[in-house]
C-alpha cells in the first residue's frame, strides 16, 4: 500500500535513485581531491621513516580514507541535494510533480527517505570502520610512521597519552597492552615545584610497570637548574600511577566504538571524572550522522520557485548557506559542550532541531 506522504513508486525510485547518484559523485570528487592535498603534506614525514615506500603511503590512504569519507558525507549529501534540486527545477520536472498534485513535502519524501538511509549506513561505518582507521593512524603517527608497538595483555594501542602525578607529569608517544603489562614508548618525565614550575625532564625511550612506579628504560635526565644533561641506569616514576589510572586517563573517544565510550564514561563517572566532553561526543556519535537527513529539507528552496524568474542561482546560494550554516553552528556548540560551557545533550542535539525547525519553517512559509 503507497502511503500518501509518498509520491507514486515510480517517481520515488526515480528520484532516489538521481539523489544516490549524485551523493556518490560528489562524495569521490571531495575524497580524491582531498586525499591527494593530504598525501602531498604527509608524503615526506611518511617516507623519512626509515625502510617506509609506496606500500606505507597507499596504508597511510586506506587509513585517511575512512575518516574524508565519513568527515565529508553530510556535506555531500547537501550539495548532491542542490545539484539534483536545480537540475529538476531547470526542466520543470518540479512544475510537473506539483501540476500533478503533489505538495512541496511529498516532492522532497524520496529524498528524505534516502537521506535516512545514508545516515543509518554512516553510522554504521563510523562505528565499524573509522573509529578503528583512527586509533590506528593516531598510533603510527606517534611512532612518526615507523612500527606500531604491539599490543601484549589487551588494551589495544593508544597515542599521545598524558598523566598527572601530583605536581609532575608524564606523558608517552604510545601506550599498548593493559594492566601490569602495559609498555609505554617515547617517554618524557616532568618533575614539577610547586606552583608548576618544571625542576628536570627526563626522556626514555620505553617504560614498564615496576609495581608500584614506572621504570623507565636508558632514561636522560636534563635538570633545568644546571642546565645539565645526564644518562641515568634506571629510573623509577610515578608511583602513584597505578595500571588502572594509567588505562582510564588513556582513553580515546574518537578511537572508541559507541558501545565502548558508554562503558568508558560508565568508568569515568564511578572514578568522579568529569565526563562532559565524553558524554558530548557520545550523544553526537548519533546527532552527527542524522545531519544527512537535514540537507534534503535545508536545500529544498533550490527545488521551488520558477527556473525562469531569474533567481534560480539565489536560491541555491540560500540552500547552500543554510547548510552550511548548519555544520558551523554545530562545531561551535560541540566545542562549547565539550568543556562544559552547554550541557553535552543540548550541544549535540540542539542544532539538529533548530534547523530541523528552520528548514520546515522555510519549506512551508515558501510553498505549502
Amino acid at each position: 500500500m503507497q502511503l500518501d506522504f509518498f509520491p507514486s513508486r515510480t517517481l520515488t525510485l526515480y528520484l532516489a535513485k538521481l539523489f544516490v547518484v549524485r551523493i556518490l559523485a560528489v562524495l569521490v570528487m571531495l575524497v580524491l581531491v582531498l586525499l591527494a592535498l593530504d598525501l602531498l603534506s604527509a608524503t615526506g614525514k611518511i617516507l623519512a621513516a626509515p625502510g617506509n615506500g609506496q606500500a606505507e603511503i597507499l596504508q597511510y590512504a586506506s587509513l585517511r580514507l575512512p575518516q574524508l569519507v565519513s568527515r565529508f558525507l553530510p556535506y555531500s549529501v547537501l550539495l548532491a541535494t542542490l545539484i539534483t534540486l536545480v537540475t529538476l527545477n531547470q526542466n520543470s520536472e518540479v512544475v510537473a510533480m506539483k501540476a500533478a498534485g503533489l505538495s512541496a513535502h511529498q516532492v522532497l519524501a524520496p529524498l528524505l527517505l534516502t537521506a535516512a538511509v545514508v545516515s543509518v549506513v554512516s553510522f554504521g561505518f563510523n562505528e565499524r570502520i573509522v573509529t578503528r582507521a583512527n586509533a590506528t593512524l593516531k598510533a603510527w603517527e606517534a611512532a612518526e610512521y615507523g612500527p606500531i608497538p604491539e599490543a601484549t595483555g589487551g588494551g589495544g594501542v593508544r597515542a599521545n597519552v598524558y598523566f598527572t602525578d601530583g605536581e609532575n607529569i608524564l606523558t608517552a608517544a604510545t601506550l599498548s597492552g593493559g594492566g601490569e603489562n602495559i609498555v609505554l614508548t617515547g617517554v618524557t618525565w616532568y618533575a614539577r615545584a610547586p606552583g608548576g614550575i618544571i625542576r628536570q625532564q627526563v626522556r626514555a625511550p620505553r617504560a614498564t610497570y615496576a609495581s608500584p612506579g614506572w621504570r623507565l628504560e636508558q632514561p636522560v635526565r636534563f635538570d633545568v637548574a644546571g642546565a645539565l644533561t645526564e644518562p641515568l641506569p634506571e629510573l623509577v616514576v610515578g608511583e602513584y600511577l597505578t595500571p588502572a589510572r594509567i588505562m582510564l586517563q588513556s582513553i580515546d573517544p574518537d578511537a572508541q566504538s559507541f558501545w565502548e565510550l558508554s562503558d568508558s564514561i560508565d568508568a569515568y563517572e564511578a572514578a568522579g571524572r568529569n565526563t562532559d566532553e565524553m558524554r558530548a561526543k557520545w550523544w553526537h556519535r548519533l546527532s552527527g550522522p542524522l545531519s544527512a537527513l537535514l540537507m534534503p529539507l535545508l536545500g529544498s528552496i533550490a527545488a521551488f520557485g520558477l527556473a525562469r524568474s531569474g533567481q534560480l542561482f539565489v536560491r541555491a546560494i540560500i540552500g547552500m548557506a543554510l547548510g552550511f550554516a548548519y555544520f558551523v553552528v554545530d562545531n561551535a556548540a560541540l566545542a562549547m559542550g565539550s568543556f562544559g560551557g552547554y550541557p553535552p545533550l543540548l550541544a549535540a542535539w540542539a542544532p539538529f532541531f533548530l534547523f530541523l525547525l528552520l528548514g520546515e519553517t522555510v519549506l512551508v512559509r515558501t510553498e505549502e
